[in-house]
């Protein structure tokens, strides 16, 4: 049986499914950041907000702005349909958008926050004490710039867990990069009955294509290795007219192992197209910290491993915090029309949290 507090937490999440936090409703996403607001109020948690190109955050740190160890999370989710923001329980499983991907986080980091408020109070302390600081954000899901990389360097953390990746079993301490690409290729207009009096765009798109994947031949069982994405391909504006002009978009993640500079100096030799790099984010190295150890002992000592995707995590190394990203169990669930949590996972990942934070509270 879960406690009182682990109850709380499944029952807040379930309260913030319903908020549809989408980028493209920033009404739902203000109304959201109120609600939580009034939770952190509630269980007396002292909190600034900031904004940041109309993207407002929640930070709770003690009041010099340092903070131990940071729980970072956010409350956007991607897109779906309406059905998936009535959460339902299933077979021991949350199920509903945002379930795993990030409101539990949202809904674990208050409680806990709470929790240690209590606690401090009880051994007559105040929030100079606290040994949890909270950064919930509400632009994860389009880049982050807004929210984590804004709101940072308002803090002073030892250590930060992204609560947004891995699972019981996985730390997750390195991410990879991001690098997205534009390829246009420029041809000659025709009559699409005389192709021979034009040079079709869209065929040297495909040319230069081919030529751009020879950067990613290689292949390994982890796959943890330099990745190519051809995200979406235009061209063309009649069907009886030879292209001038098409496009591709490439979604490419990176390890520590490549050289970005030169690799996108390597696919300008090699195409006769025009290459954009349109974005850029550096990869997630959590470093080393002794509370990664005393974490992983309390947990049980889950492994340390490496995750494909990113996270706000990224962010991190630039103002020198180490941390990792980790979270409770969902099966890869993330984004998909089935997303869930296994509540069990949440119940006791609130617990080894809660004995992780306790042990770091001065003594009574």
């Amino acid at each position: 049986m879960a406690d009182t507090a682990a109850q709380e937490v499944l029952e807040l999440t379930r309260e913030l499914i319903g908020f549809r936090t989408l980028a493209s409703r920033p009404e739902e996403i203000a109304r959201g950041v109120a609600f939580l607001e009034e939770q952190l109020a509630r269980r007396g948690i002292s909190f600034r907000r900031l904004e940041h190109e109309g993207i407002p955050s929640l930070l709770v740190t003690r009041p010099d702005g340092s903070v131990p160890v940071l729980l970072l999370s956010h409350l956007d989710v991607v897109e779906a349909p309406e059905a998936l923001f009535t959460p339902r329980i299933e077979n021991g499983m949350l199920f509903g958008r945002g379930s795993l991907d990030d409101k539990y986080a949202v809904a674990l980091s208050v409680v806990l926050a709470g929790e240690m408020r209590r606690e401090l109070s009880a051994r007559g302390l105040g929030p100079e004490a606290l040994p949890l600081g909270l950064l919930i954000t509400a632009d994860e899901e389009t880049g982050g710039r807004r929210g984590a990389r804004a709101a940072l360097p308002h803090l002073r953390a030892e250590f930060a867990i992204a609560l947004d990746g891995g699972n019981l079993k996985k730390i997750v301490v390195k991410e990879k990069g991001i690098l997205r690409l534009k390829l246009i290729a420029r041809g000659k207009a025709a009559h699409g009955a005389r192709p021979w009096l034009g040079e079709n765009a869209i065929e040297r798109l495909i040319a230069d294509i081919a030529a751009l994947r020879r950067h990613f031949a290689l292949e390994t069982p982890d796959h943890w290795h330099r990745t190519m994405n051809v995200s979406r391909i235009q061209g063309g504006k009649a069907l009886n007219q030879v292209p001038d002009e098409a496009e591709a978009l490439f979604d490419i993640r990176y390890t520590e192992t490549d050289d970005v500079e030169d690799l996108v100096a390597a696919i300008r030799r090699d195409i006769e197209g025009e290459l954009v790099e349109l974005e850029r984010e550096p990869l997630f190295l959590g470093g080393e910290s002794p509370y990664l150890e005393r974490l992983r002992a309390i947990a049980g000592f889950p492994e340390l491993g490496a995750e494909h995707g990113a996270s706000d995590a990224r962010f991190l190394s630039a103002f020198g915090i180490p941390g990792i990203v980790w979270g409770a169990d969902g099966d890869a669930s993330a984004h998909a029309a089935d997303e869930h949590l296994r509540i069990d996972s949440l119940f006791a990942l609130h617990g080894i949290l809660r004995e992780f934070f306790l042990g770091l509270l001065p003594l009574p």
